[in-house]
């Protein structure tokens, strides 16, 4: 029987997940997600394909598994999933005190300051996480992405057809920036300095002589910074976080000198 058929039959009858074939069926799908032969999401054309299966399969993994006393050196931890290994051979570095969940997946060439990856994650080749950056349970993240320092990338296991965050090839995420709830990040776009986007953030488009509004979605090459936008409320007008696309990075120049132009010429902080 396939893996995704028993995932989905379990998922409908918890009573299944007694069953030893069903044990290593949902064992096998987070091996695969670790490896990188399997995503939550992927790439579509221009869109992306939640594998709602996938995503069942996580969250009934942990209800299988034991508690453990994992020990590193002189630091203990007690927990239901074990820590990834074998860096080396994936061509990862890894920068004490890192820390990536087995079921999340790093490509070749990722490099992680003290930071946290979280199961069900995958981040592209060539991208740095940064000091005290998190990638949360699903998080999709592309090649060549620098997570800056303190970046938190939101977890999104359920419910299961929500697309978890994605963050495409070559963006750069600046400092303290929080995005959750499924939010996308187009590729080689910019997110200035302290930028929160949520699946239901406005992101208004402030470069033409009229605002454009998306949600939860910025597009390519999108420059990015922290906004507001007055609302009304029965106690009265008050201000609501939102972001504004203030530029785009140029396509005639490589990535490295669109970034530092970009944040130049809009003067972005990261």
């Amino acid at each position: 029987m396939a893996l995704q058929t028993i995932i989905e039959q379990a998922w409908e009858n918890r009573d299944l997940l007694k069953e030893q074939a069903t044990v290593d069926a949902v064992r096998a799908v987070i091996e695969e997600l670790d490896k990188g032969r399997l995503r939550v999401a992927e790439p579509n054309g221009d869109e992306w394909k939640v594998n709602e299966w996938v995503k069942k399969a996580v969250l009934m993994y942990f209800p299988i598994q034991a508690m453990k006393t994992i020990e590193v050196g002189p630091f203990e931890f007690h927990d239901k999933i074990a820590l990834k290994t074998n860096y080396a051979a994936q061509g990862v570095r890894v920068v004490p005190h890192a820390i990536a969940r087995y079921g999340s997946f790093l490509e070749k060439g990722v490099i992680m300051m003290p930071s946290y990856v979280n199961i069900g994650a995958y981040v592209g080749e060539g991208t740095m996480v940064d000091t005290w950056a998190t990638v949360g349970s699903c998080a999709q993240v592309g090649k060549n992405v620098h997570l800056s320092g303190g970046v938190g990338l939101g977890g999104v296991l359920e419910p299961v057809q929500a697309a978890p965050v994605i963050i495409e090839d070559n963006a750069f995420i600046g400092s303290r920036s929080i995005l959750v709830e499924g939010c996308r990040i187009g590729r080689e776009a910019v997110i200035g300095a302290g930028v929160t986007i949520t699946g239901s953030s406005k992101i208004i488009d402030v470069t033409g002589s009229e605002p454009k509004e998306y949600k939860g979605y910025v597009p390519p090459r999108s420059v990015v910074i922290p906004g507001s936008y007055t609302k009304k409320f029965p106690a009265g007008d008050f201000q609501v976080p939102c972001a504004l696309i203030i530029g785009q990075r140029k396509e005639s120049t490589d990535l490295k000198t669109s970034l530092n132009d970009a944040l130049r010429e809009n003067a972005v902080a990261v």
